[in-house]
């Protein structure tokens, strides 16, 4: 097998019927490539579907819901045991594919060696003209670490002109349709568990930065996105989860970014090292205070289910997280420094930008305002 590609399903029985056929159907015409879904430990019919309806496809029963972290790492190891693909797909059981989306990510990693992962733009579902909100035509991040994507800012989506239908290098890809060089995967061990959900590709795709690949948006290839497949946007624990994923995010990679940009100043590793420790560590506590203003809006407006969701996101990054140790990102410096960049970080707050520009947003996200490092 070259390339698995993968649904980790968890109680979406409906759309494994609805979309699980066009998926079967498109794979079936890439050579090497086959469809997996992996169950989280439905609770729902989905096995039950997938006997039934789908008795061809393979099927990996797993013994409770290890989230989305947890579940794709157990496939992706299980089938590297026992097939060794060259590339996996992450795909949500809530995508609806075009015929002929698979092809052009093949073949743009065949021909790419540098690209660790790429993916597809995003539409919505529901206005098929539009983007979609968690991944679009790819995406960046902000100083503070707020994601924003070429054709969605917050919740302000764009409708697909064309304006981003040439491949491009993004900061990260969504998780909903990724597909991932299972050499990088394993290098990196997988996704963050400790995430559960939600970021989860940030993370990977930051790290996979920091280690010299490239992360690409392949527009010719488009895919269709429900959306609130298993967690609507409404879910205090949906908020729970992006407030403290977004900590860890930045735990595990803003030093070693900073680092990167410290070194290429001219500072010795040690001394770039030190300073990109106490860099991450004030902007850390920045965020912070924001997420603590998100809270006292909340509260203000009696919200108060997200307000404590907030509240618990940060306890628990506490008790979480690894915070990077000088002595580490030295030696990450002598090993990488000088040979890798970082690509997709703004240089001002999308929050606010958005408040300030409105509708016109988009205009105003220029080349120039990135970090270059």
């Amino acid at each position: 097998m070259k390339t698995a590609v993968v649904i980790l399903n968890w109680n979406t029985e409906d759309f494994l019927r609805k979309f699980l056929p066009p998926l079967i159907r498109s794979v079936e015409k890439v050579e090497g490539a086959e469809v997996i879904v992996a169950d989280n430990d439905s609770s729902d019919d989905s096995l039950a579907v997938m006997k039934e309806v789908f008795p061809q496809i393979r099927t990996l029963e797993f013994d409770r819901n290890h989230g989305f972290t947890g579940g794709y790492n157990k496939a992706f190891k299980a089938l590297q045991e026992t097939d060794r693909p060259e590339y996996f797909v992450l795909i949500n059981s809530d995508i609806e594919v075009t015929d002929n989306w698979l092809e052009p990510l093949v073949e743009w990693m065949d021909n790419h060696p540098e690209c660790g992962a790429c993916a597809p733009k995003l539409h919505s579902f529901q206005e098929r003209e539009k983007f979609e909100y968690a991944g679009a035509a790819g995406g960046y991040i902000d100083r503070y670490g707020y994601p924003f994507c070429r054709g969605r800012v917050l919740k302000r989506l764009e409708t697909d002109h064309g304006q981003y239908d040439s491949p491009a290098d993004v900061m990260w890809a969504t998780g909903a349709c990724l597909l991932v060089r299972s050499e990088v995967y394993r290098a990196l061990n997988g996704l963050d568990d400790r995430f559960f959900a939600h970021m989860e590709e940030i993370d990977l795709c930051w790290r996979m930065q920091l280690e010299g690949w490239k992360v690409t948006v392949v527009p010719q290839s488009l895919v269709y996105h429900v959306g609130g497949g298993t967690l609507p946007a409404s879910s205090p624990f949906k908020l729970f989860l992006n407030f403290r994923n977004n900590l860890l995010m930045l735990d595990n990679n803003l030093a070693k970014t900073f680092a990167l940009e410290e070194l290429a100043k001219g500072l010795r590793a040690d001394k770039a090292a030190a300073k990109a420790c106490r860099r991450a560590q004030w902007r850390v506590f920045l965020r912070k205070c924001l997420d603590g203003m998100s809270a006292m809006v909340y509260a203000l407006t009696f919200n108060f289910a997200n307000f404590k969701a907030v509240y618990k996101a940060h306890k628990e990054y506490s008790t979480l997280t690894r915070k990077p140790e000088t002595a580490e990102i030295e030696q990450y410096l002598q090993k990488h420094g000088g040979k890798t960049t970082v690509n997709g970080i703004w240089t001002k707050w999308i929050i606010l930008q958005s408040i300030l520009r409105g509708e016109n947003i988009f205009r105003h996200i220029k080349e120039d305002d990135f970090y270059k490092i």
